[in-house]
């Protein structure tokens, strides 16, 4: 699993765990504890996605939406075939 791996403008919407999930997951984490605190979703695209919603803010919201949306797939289904597989190791 790259330490950093490259956010895609849009996260998968497979109905199973993709590789792309799974070389996200920390991020994916990261997305729902930022949107658990509530933060502002520009900051979070700023310091999760590594995104400049200042200077493309529509594909930032997109990408900031996409993969929050994903985060909460892969807590609510997604994250049982992440267990059954393991957790991707770094």
């Amino acid at each position: 699993m790259p330490a950093d791996p490259k956010i895609a403008e849009l996260a998968p919407s497979a109905h199973e765990l993709t590789s792309y999930d799974k070389e996200h997951a920390v991020t994916y984490m990261r997305l729902l504890d930022a949107d658990a605190d509530k933060a502002d979703w520009s900051e979070i695209a700023r310091v999760v996605l590594g995104l400049d919603p200042t200077v493309e803010p529509d594909r930032a919201r997109r990408t900031f939406v996409s993969h929050l949306t994903r985060a909460k797939w892969l807590a609510g289904h997604g994250y049982r075939d992440l267990l059954r597989g393991g957790w991707p190791k770094q």
